[in-house]
C-alpha cells in the first residue's frame, strides 16, 4: 500500500515549490520563497507519496485572524487521485477560525466557492514592454529601503488585511529588486516593488495614492530592467490600473479571482494598482 504522509515544508523544500510554480506558468520571482518562508515558517506544506513529494499548498497566518492561501498542486503523475484535496484539507485546518484569501485560478474556481470561498474580484495579469509616458515632476522617488520601516509597514497596512512586518522587511531588502517609495509634500504616496523571475520581472505591490503617482513609480520600476517585458498582477476594480497598462501597452494574459471566505476585507482598494503576489496575498 502506498505510503502518503503530509509534513511541514522545509527551507529546501520552499525551494522546490517555486520550481512547481515555474512549471505551472505561473512566473515565480526568483528570491521569493526567502520572504515567503519568514511569512509563517510553519505555513507551508507538502503531501509525500512513499517519501517521494507529490503535492503542496502555503497557508500562510497572518495577524490574528487572516490568512491566504497559496501554492495549491499536485504534481501531474498523480492529479485525480485525492492527494491534493489532503493537502487542502490540511491547509485550511491550519487556518481554521480566520477569514482566508486565496487567488484562484479559472478552472478550479468552482471548487473553491464550494469550500466556502466567494469571488470579490479578479486580478488580471498584465505582460509587456512598457512604453514611455509622461509622469508628474512633483513627485519624489527615493529607496524604499532608506524609509523608516516602522513609516513603511504602517504604509503597507491601508492595502493589506493584517500586520507581515517579518515578509514586509524581507521582500524590499531582498538583492535581486528593486523598491521605490514615493514621496510628495514630505508624505509616503506610493511603494513599488520589480523582482528577478523568469522569463519576465514582476511587479508587486504597487501602492500609490493617486494615477499619476502610480505612473511615475511604474516608469521607474520598468526603468530598473530597460528593454524588458514585465509582469503585473491588477485587480480588475481598479480600472485606473488598468488603463494605466492599457496605455503603457501592456496586454492581458491571464485572471485569478481574488476569493474569501469572510468579508472582503476593508482595504484601501482604489489605491492597490497591483497586488504583492498572487501567491501570498
Amino acid at each position: 500500500m502506498a505510503d502518503f504522509r503530509i509534513t511541514t515544508a522545509s527551507v529546501d523544500d520552499i525551494r522546490r515549490l517555486g520550481e512547481w510554480a515555474a512549471d505551472e506558468g505561473w512566473n515565480p520571482g526568483r528570491s521569493d520563497g526567502q520572504s515567503f518562508f519568514s511569512a509563517d515558517p510553519r505555513g507551508f506544506f507538502f503531501g509525500r507519496l512513499d517519501g517521494q513529494a507529490v503535492a503542496s499548498i502555503s497557508a500562510v497566518r497572518y495577524g490574528t485572524d487572516f490568512g491566504f492561501i497559496g501554492f495549491y498542486i499536485a504534481r501531474p503523475p498523480v492529479r485525480g487521485q485525492g492527494y491534493g484535496i489532503q493537502v487542502w484539507r490540511v491547509g485550511v485546518e491550519h487556518l481554521a477560525g480566520r477569514n482566508i484569501g486565496l487567488d484562484g485560478v479559472v478552472e478550479q474556481q468552482d471548487n473553491y466557492q464550494k469550500s466556502g470561498f466567494r469571488r470579490a474580484w479578479n486580478n488580471l495579469r498584465f505582460e509587456g514592454v512598457p512604453e514611455s509616458a509622461d509622469a508628474p515632476g512633483d513627485v519624489t522617488l527615493i529607496d524604499a529601503r532608506t524609509v523608516p520601516f516602522d513609516l513603511l509597514a504602517a504604509y503597507d497596512r491601508r492595502f493589506f488585511p493584517a500586520p507581515r512586518d517579518a515578509f514586509l522587511a524581507s521582500w524590499v531588502n531582498l538583492p535581486d529588486r528593486t523598491a521605490l517609495a514615493a514621496v510628495r509634500d514630505g508624505r509616503l504616496q506610493g511603494l513599488g516593488v520589480i523582482r528577478a523571475a523568469g522569463p519576465s520581472p514582476r511587479v508587486g505591490p504597487l501602492y500609490a495614492s493617486s494615477p499619476d503617482v502610480a505612473l511615475a513609480l511604474m516608469n521607474a520600476l520598468a526603468a530598473a530592467v530597460p528593454g524588458s517585458p514585465v509582469v503585473i498582477d491588477v485587480p480588475d476594480i481598479n480600472m485606473a490600473s488598468v488603463l494605466m497598462l492599457e496605455r503603457l501597452g501592456l496586454e492581458p494574459v491571464f485572471e485569478a479571482a481574488r476569493m474569501y471566505t469572510g468579508p472582503v476585507p476593508d482595504v484601501d482598494l482604489p489605491g492597490i494598482f497591483a497586488v504583492t503576489s498572487i501567491e501570498l496575498g
